[in-house]
């Protein structure tokens, strides 16, 4: 009989977990610390910067719809950084088809907004004439307020002599050819 207190001790308490999730009390374990608590989350209008980088991790290991839509509220919300991946999944066809025109207007976005990637990427959008209108002299005034703003890569690229190769994975060339 001693050995079957614990049993029987055990066996009573199976349904307690049955009951312990309710409507009232809420969920039991919920799920918390996931790629899809963050699109949630975003997706009822709760950003931060900590839910929009998670976008990041989606886009990396290949979630590109998720991450679409996780960068999508945090652009409506204003995140420059939110802007820049949207940018370059656009630019690169990740979760929907290749798209430099929508790429350059993130790019844009993000440079008004005072982002400093945002800036050096608008530039060279503008430099290249790539989804937006050529205009070498105004790509390289923001490459150059980027720059002024510490961004690692615009100083690179000023040092240069604003020579693409310092900047662009050779790799890439393709996407940047003339089209005629």
């Amino acid at each position: 009989m001693i050995q079957l207190r614990p049993l029987l001790a055990c066996l009573a308490l199976l349904p307690l977990p049955a009951l312990a999730e309710t409507e009232a009390q809420g969920t039991l374990n919920p799920d918390e610390m996931s790629l899809n608590r963050n699109l949630d989350e975003a997706l009822k209008g709760n950003t931060s910067m900590t839910t929009c980088a998670s976008g990041y991790l989606m886009t990396k290991s290949g979630q590109h719809d998720m991450a679409r839509q996780l960068f999508q509220e945090c652009v409506a919300d204003g995140y420059t950084g939110a802007m820049t991946w949207m940018s370059y999944l656009d630019d690169n066809g990740f979760g929907a088809p290749m798209d430099p025109d929508g790429a350059a207007n993130y790019d844009r976005m993000a440079a008004e907004a005072g982002d400093p990637v945002g800036m050096f990427n608008y530039g060279l959008d503008q430099i290249r004439g790539r989804g937006t209108v050529q205009d070498e002299a105004a790509g390289r005034a923001l490459v150059d307020q980027a720059a002024a703003l510490g961004f690692k890569d615009a100083q690179r690229l000023q040092a240069s002599g604003y020579d693409l190769e310092e900047v662009t994975p050779d790799a890439d060339n393709w996407k940047y050819a003339p089209l005629f």
